[in-house]
């Protein structure tokens, strides 16, 4: 006892507890580092790939749209009828032209092409893709080459050569604005305002047609927006479907829809827990 507390006295017992506080100090470090290099090193990873990829789309979005030589519709056209009231743009509408697109080179890089998408007011102007899946193209680009932006798709259900009660397309949010990742700007007052930018316009190999837009809308990730022809075994059920749709729009377009109607639908994330959607109906087609 005498000769601990004479060892205390001389500081040896500190210095030995300090020691072993120094140890541990060191071994929580090295095991913070050995945790936080590899996620260092994901992270790093992480950010140059999505450089690169999007790099490479904005090079291949520019050389799809020189070979889709865009022109406007030469062929007869038919309007769609509408009961929509005379605060309604429709009657401005029908008188847009309609969009043409040479799909001759596009179907040579990739015949799994679908059609030509732009939407008013965004940065949204792309070939379409339709394969036998989903899934496909949230990891491939247009050339089917590897890439986390995949490609704007048409829901392998729907048919691409005719427009069918719900055409469902398809594409990433990305952060730098491309596929539909300007895709949210329809949420703004800004886009809202301008009447021209509530019309999309879409040309396949058959037809080239004019959507109106009717809804947009944010919602926690659900299926019941993305029925196609199969599930639909009613009018009256179809009908039902348009009033949801309808509905949920942040905003009332004064646009009328019924069970005549054909109806074009966008989907993208927003968020990781919900889905950005907007819905345009049908308002003017002519065949190529």
């Amino acid at each position: 006892m005498k000769e601990k507390t004479k060892k205390m006295q001389n500081g040896l017992e500190p210095k030995k507890n300090g020691k072993k506080i120094r140890m541990k100090k060191k071994t929580i470090s090295l095991l913070i580092l050995f945790i936080a290099v590899p996620v260092l090193i994901f992270s790093g990873y992480e950010i140059i790939t999505y450089f690169i990829d999007s790099s490479r789309t904005k090079a291949q979005i520019k050389d799809y749209e020189s070979d889709a030589n865009i022109g406007t519709n030469v062929n007869q056209e038919e309007i769609i009828p509408s009961d929509d009231g005379e605060d309604s743009p429709y009657s401005n509408y029908i008188k847009m032209d309609l969009m043409d697109v040479d799909f001759t080179e596009l179907k040579n890089k990739n015949s799994d092409v679908a059609g030509w998408l732009t939407v008013g007011g965004t940065n949204i102007n792309y070939p379409v893709v339709q394969t036998t899946d989903n899934d496909y193209y949230l990891t491939h680009a247009f050339d089917k080459s590897s890439n986390r932006a995949g490609w704007v798709f048409m829901d392998y259900r729907n048919d691409k050569n005719s427009y069918g009660k719900n055409t469902i397309i398809y594409a990433h949010n990305m952060k730098d604005k491309t596929m539909f990742g300007s895709l949210k700007t329809l949420l703004t007052k800004d886009w809202y305002n301008v009447e021209e930018n509530r019309i999309i316009k879409m040309s396949s190999e058959k037809y080239n047609t004019l959507w109106q837009i009717f809804s947009v809308y944010t919602i926690p990730t659900t299926n019941d927006y993305i029925w196609t022809d199969e599930n639909f075994t009613s009018e009256a059920q179809y009908q039902a479907f348009l009033d949801k749709i309808i509905g949920r729009s942040y905003t009332n377009f004064k646009t009328s829809v019924n069970s005549s109607d054909r109806v074009l639908t966008l989907s993208t994330c927003h968020g990781s827990e919900k889905k950005l959607v907007v819905h345009a109906k049908l308002i003017k087609i002519a065949a190529r």
